[in-house]
């Protein structure tokens, strides 16, 4: 097989097992924090190349899926492995994805879980844990899409282009990710919070 896009006339076994593997590659290179110019590096493939096939538009060869496993350090067979296998809808306390690393809004010593199974759905909801003096100040985040936070103990800052809005337990916020945001914990107490976004961030 070679690199080329998928035509119409492919069987539709096919193009289920291509948008498959293609799911596979974009969640595990989000899953170890690489970019598509990071990936694109390590395997030597082109970005366009890399896209095409996360989104299933590509048919890549044997050696293609193979540098892709080297890049990502798994086995090639990982990709096709669980093809049948329904995710559950649940997560389970003690199975969170801790998403240090992987997100660049997991700084400091605050605790970033993923609620959701996966990022295949609109939605990413994470459980965060601030300690006090947590504080994203040095990095403001900006991005596509809308989030909702609620606080589930405790108290936090939160800060949309600058202006301050201080959440106590119960409290919630909703916004444009498109604003400048930042979080702050300036009290004495640990925060605990959940955060969804839409669509997910990373």
């Amino acid at each position: 097989m070679t690199n080329e896009a998928v035509t119409g006339h492919s069987p539709a076994s096919t193009s289920v097992l291509l948008a498959t593997v293609g799911n596979k590659v974009r969640n595990m290179r989000k899953d170890k924090g690489m970019t598509l110019a990071k990936l694109s590096d390590v395997t030597g493939l082109s970005p366009a190349i890399v896209s095409q096939i996360e989104r299933g538009l590509a048919n890549p060869s044997f050696t293609t899926l193979a540098q892709l496993a080297h890049g990502l350090d798994i086995p090639v067979g990982k990709f096709f492995l669980g093809q049948e296998e329904a995710r559950s809808p649940i997560v389970r306390k003690a199975d969170r994805r801790n998403l240090k690393g992987v997100t660049k809004k997991a700084v400091g010593e605050a605790v970033y879980e993923l609620l959701t199974p996966d990022l295949n759905g609109a939605l990413e909801a994470q459980w965060i844990v601030s300690p006090p003096g947590h504080d994203t100040s040095a990095t403001p985040f900006r991005h596509s899409g809308e989030e909702f936070g609620i606080v589930i103990s405790g108290q936090q800052d939160i800060f949309l282009d600058g202006e301050k809005y201080t959440l106590e337990e119960g409290d919630s916020i909703t916004f444009s990710s498109e604003t400048p945001h930042w979080y702050k914990n300036s009290y004495e107490e640990v925060c605990v919070a959940i955060w969804v976004n839409a669509p997910h961030a990373w």
